[in-house]
Parts: C-alpha cells; sequence; structure tokens
C-alpha cells in the first residue's frame, strides 16, 4: 500500500468517525477538525465520500422498521392506553376534589 493510499484511508475514517459523532452535521463536526465547512465539504468530495449516504445512515428507521414497532403498533390500533381508564378530564376533576377539600 503506498503512503498516499494509506493517509487517504486515514482520513476517510477519521472524518466519517467525527461525522458520526456529531450525527452527520457538517458544521459541528468541521468546527471538531479546526477546519472550514467549505473545507470539510471539499475533502468529502475528494475523497468520494457521499455526504447525503453519510446523513441518511445517521437517521433513526422509520416506525415500521424499528424493532418492536409491531407490539407498539398493535396496542395502538386496539386502543391500548398505559394508565387508568379514566379520561384527562376525569383525572382532572378529581385532582381538583382534592385540591378544594383541603382548602
Amino acid at each position: 500500500m503506498a503512503y498516499n493510499e494509506a493517509v487517504r484511508q486515514f482520513k476517510r475514517r477519521f472524518i466519517l468517525e467525527v461525522l458520526a459523532h456529531h450525527k452527520g452535521n457538517q458544521c459541528k463536526a468541521a468546527d471538531e477538525l479546526g477546519m472550514h465547512r467549505n473545507t470539510l465539504s471539499r475533502t468529502l468530495a475528494e475523497l468520494d465520500m457521499d455526504t447525503a449516504q453519510i446523513r441518511n445512515g445517521m437517521r433513526r428507521p422509520p416506525r415500521s422498521e424499528r424493532p418492536g414497532a409491531e407490539r407498539i403498533m398493535a396496542g395502538r390500533a386496539m386502543g391500548d392506553r398505559t394508565g387508568s381508564d379514566r379520561t384527562g378530564s376525569e383525572q382532572m376533576g378529581q385532582r381538583g376534589n382534592r385540591l378544594h377539600n383541603i382548602a
């Protein structure tokens, strides 16, 4: 492996790690790397790094593709609620009565 290729691979890995740390935010990554955002953008292009792919790789998957999403979505479809069966206004009424009785 030639020296230039080794340096190129190191730059790719290092920049990718910094971008991952900042969730693909080039401004923050450039600041940490001590360079201007435009310089980082130009370096990414020179290293043939696809910035759109980097950003998309940092995003959370859609709900339908997350682990356990089927269970959550099934519970919502059935009207499953966590907590009591009373509505919010009924719960507020109970709290209000307690506060009124204290005063």
